[in-house]
């Protein structure tokens, strides 16, 4: 049984706006006929690279460093706090290479 057969309510996300009034036919484009992704400007130029280079710092040579030369600092510190600073670099970085203005 469809649901043009049935006669009931079938609700449609885009019959409304952000306040969750229901909309009249505003015609917005965007909905009726979004944009390819591949119509974006998506290249992969210095912001890739940049990630990149983080990811090796985050992933091989901080924990490298900490396995190498252990700092001077308590065993707790150490293995838990310590790596958390290049996953926050590589989090920020992330996050602002995939944005674009």
């Amino acid at each position: 049984m469809s649901s043009s057969d049935d006669g009931g309510y079938v609700h449609d996300p885009s019959d409304f706006d952000e306040d969750g009034a229901r909309r009249d036919d505003e015609g917005d484009d965007w909905v009726d006929d979004p944009a390819h992704p591949a119509t974006a400007d998506r290249e992969f130029d210095w912001r890739g690279w940049l990630l990149v280079g983080v990811i090796v710092f985050a992933f091989i040579i901080a924990p490298g460093l900490i396995l190498l030369i252990p700092p001077d600092v308590e065993y707790r510190f150490a293995l838990i706090i310590l790596p958390l600073f290049p996953a926050l670099l590589l989090a920020l970085t992330a996050v602002w290479a995939t944005t674009r203005p």
